[in-house]
């Protein structure tokens, strides 16, 4: 790999043509803009519980912000990359970096969390631990465990956001067009925060935290890595790759805005005061010492705004400024490990370590604002719900016999995650899977509500 040969405008199926007034890559965004699985993050948690009278984030709003952080690091690495690492400018690479590597970083930000069940991470969690724990459990006329084979169990009972975003952008879904958003392999590549399969994790490296693709769509992802010559992990005995270099612009870009952002909804909220927030701000950018900065000036600037949260909002933008910068300064110094895959680190983490007013932010959000009581209630809830989900439906897809309740209960499905008769337990489960992690948090909690009676479902 290298930093020509990892950007490729192919797509796993051609679409129509349309005239050249965008790029293949700025086409990318607006496809995941205008898609229903990008719509629904509107009404799934980021952090705080989604109702109320405070603007608090979601998934989409998160989203947008974190595009617009990845834009503006895809425009200055490119212009780097461009200028001073190919010295070629006006080549058709040097043309991309300048122009569109912008478009592939900020669309894989818009993506990067499309994956994501409802109510956050605990719906991840929830989906994991209904397979832990009902493995034993006899379905039909045999154990749980006894319908998958290893490689399938470790999908289901490890079951990852990240992987299921690529399997969303690259699935064949009924009745719609085959491809799934026929986005171009360069940025289905950014989004590859964890190359590998389930049974490659190993936490002693960063790009094998997790895994990123179902065994199901692994064929879909030796199309990317072959389209953009990701490498091989040697070190690994199972299906494992090196980071794309642009997924840590996009990996930096959602670290910068969750780290930032989550404190000052919290501010809003009146879970954090503005003394604590905006000091806890100012001590960042402080700390960074970028260059660019005037420290006087900036808390000269602040003593002038009365509004609290506009206060907040000052000082937020230039600390996201401030990390940006430093970010694209690291990146740059580590670049030559970046592409050839030898850079076990993340640009925040990088940054982190030698922070300590961010080491401090990170501890600060971690005890007042992820263990919250309003966050912790949203967890649990959401837990129960998706835990429950599973098991109104799975059974009835899994049994051989199906009693006139099953089948009922399988015309709920949507058509699109219907699977023909001879399918494997394992597509039929990760088709339903595959709707309840679509679901955003209203409609999974209306459907358990009346699935289990709590509710009665009114006409519609």
């Amino acid at each position: 790999m290298n930093w020509r040969n990892c950007i490729s405008e192919k797509r796993s199926v051609s679409s129509d043509s349309t005239p050249l007034d965008r790029s293949n890559f700025q086409r990318d965004y607006d496809r995941l803009i205008f898609s229903s699985s990008f719509r629904r993050l509107q009404n799934k948690t980021q952090v705080f519980p989604l109702p109320g009278n405070a603007f608090v984030h979601n998934r989409l709003t998160h989203s947008l912000e974190v595009a617009s952080v990845g834009r503006s690091l895809g425009a200055q690495i490119g212009s780097y990359l461009a200028n001073d690492v190919l010295n070629d400018p006006f080549s058709a690479e040097g043309l991309f970096y300048t122009y569109d590597l912008a478009s592939v970083i900020g669309a894989a930000c818009i993506a990067h969390d499309i994956g994501n069940p409802p109510f956050g991470h605990s719906g991840e969690k929830a989906i994991s631990s209904y397979f832990e724990s009902n493995a034993d459990r006899v379905i039909g006329d045999r154990k749980l465990t006894d319908y998958f084979s290893e490689k399938e169990w470790s999908d289901l009972s490890n079951f990852e956001g990240n992987a299921n975003a690529l399997h969303i952008l690259t699935n064949n879904y009924n009745g719609k067009l085959s491809g799934g958003l026929m986005l171009t392999y360069t940025t289905l590549a950014s989004i590859l925060k964890y190359p590998c399969e389930a049974d490659a994790i190993d936490r002693n490296y960063k790009h094998r935290k997790k895994y990123g693709f179902f065994l199901q769509d692994q064929a879909a992802f030796y199309e990317i890595v072959e389209a953009t010559n990701m490498l091989e992990d040697e070190s690994s005995e199972f299906i494992s790759y090196k980071r794309h270099p642009f997924v840590y612009l996009v990996e930096a870009a959602d670290d910068i805005c969750y780290r930032i952002v989550d404190m000052e909804d919290a501010h809003r909220l009146g879970i954090l005061s503005t003394e604590i927030v905006s000091e806890s701000f100012f001590d960042i950018i402080k700390a960074i010492n970028r260059p660019e900065n005037d420290h006087n000036h900036i808390a000269s600037k602040v003593g002038t705004i009365a509004d609290a949260n506009e206060r907040i909002a000052y000082l937020r933008a230039k600390c996201i400024n401030t990390l940006v910068l430093e970010c694209k300064d690291l990146f740059a110094e580590n670049a030559e490990y970046i592409i050839d895959g030898t850079w076990n680190d993340t640009l925040i983490d990088n940054i982190e370590a030698r922070c300590k007013p961010l080491q401090s932010a990170n501890k600060l959000s971690v005890d007042k604002i992820y263990n919250h009581r309003s966050v912790i209630e949203v967890e649990m809830a959401g837990y129960n719900v998706m835990s429950e989900l599973i098991d109104q439906f799975l059974p009835s897809l899994l049994k051989v016999q199906k009693s006139a309740i099953d089948k009922k209960a399988i015309t709920l499905i949507p058509n699109q995650y219907r699977c023909e008769m001879d399918e494997s337990p394992y597509i039929v489960t990760m088709a339903l899977i595959d709707f309840i992690a679509g679901m955003t948090d209203g409609y999974a909690t209306e459907l358990y509500r009346n699935i289990k009676g709590i509710d009665i479902a009114r006409h519609r």
